[in-house]
Parts: structure tokens; sequence; C-alpha cells
């Protein structure tokens, strides 16, 4: 079972061993954070939790029973109603529903828990299983961008109380 919980102090260590074991796999479909991000990781940490109390960013993380991050779910830019909406999943996990769960957990908490009514989320075209995500999960495609030089697609999503 997983639990979608709001990044906290404690969840620092598991969640760098997240991102040191998966550093290979994201870098296949987004640009990689590069060294420095490891090496400042508590200080990164400490001002992520900062700038989440200022209520300008919600950051998740979907742990199992054992504490392990199996992903990450943020939602950045809060303003207006509306967010930015980004996620990752371990490997280990990828191609098992745990990207749309997560997405669909924090789309209702989006909606419910902080007041939004419209998300937003890029992906590059060649991300198959993170386009696959966002269709499911009730994204429209808006338009291109280009996310570290690679091409891809603006998806929005409006929240309703029907959803």
């Amino acid at each position: 079972m997983s639990h979608l919980e709001r990044l906290a102090a404690h969840h620092a260590a598991a969640l760098l061993r997240f991102e040191r074991e998966n550093r290979e796999w994201f870098a296949r479909s987004v640009p990689d954070r590069g060294d420095g991000y490891f090496t400042g990781f508590d200080a990164r940490h400490a001002d992520l939790l900062a700038e989440q109390a200022t209520g300008g960013c919600h950051f998740h993380v979907l742990v199992d029973d054992d504490g392990a991050v199996l992903g990450r779910f943020n939602l950045v830019d809060v303003a207006d109603g509306a967010a930015e909406l980004g996620y990752r999943v371990a490997e280990r996990v990828a191609g098992r529903g745990v990207a749309t769960d997560g997405v669909r957990r924090v789309c209702a908490l989006a909606r419910d828990g902080y007041g939004l009514t419209r998300l937003t989320a890029d992906t590059t075209l060649d991300n198959a299983g993170s386009l696959a995500v966002l269709r499911r999960t009730g994204f429209t495609p808006v338009g291109e961008v280009s996310l570290g030089g690679r091409p891809g697609l603006r998806h929005v999503r409006e929240l309703t109380a029907d959803d």
C-alpha cells in the first residue's frame, strides 16, 4: 500500500535515496538535476520546505509502508487557483499504475485540500509513459513547449467538483 504525504523534514533521507537510485532512469526522459543537486541536497530540502510554508508550492511524496519513496508529485507556482504539476516515479514501479494513481490523488488534493481549479503539466514528446498518464488522468494537450531543448507538450486539466 502507498501513502501520499506532504513533504516534511523526515522524508529527506528516503527522498535522497530515491533520487540517487533513479538518477539514470530519470535522465532518460527529463533533464538531469546535476551533481550539485546531490551535494547540496540538505540545503535544497530545507529550501523546499521553506517555500512550501509560504503556500506557493505543495510538495508530496508517495511512500510505501516501509517509508521508501515511490514517487514525487509536486504542485508549483501556485497562483490564482492554478498550479503546475510535476511528478516522477521510481523505475522499479514504472508501468504499474503508480504514476497514474499518484496524479489522480494529487489532483483530488489540489481541488479539495488546496482549493485549486486548474493544473498544467508539461512532458517531452518521447516520454510515452508520462503522456499516457496525463491522458488517463484527464489532462488535455494545449500546445508545444521546449523542455531542456527537447520538444514537449503542455497539458491542462480543469479541476471540477464532479471529478
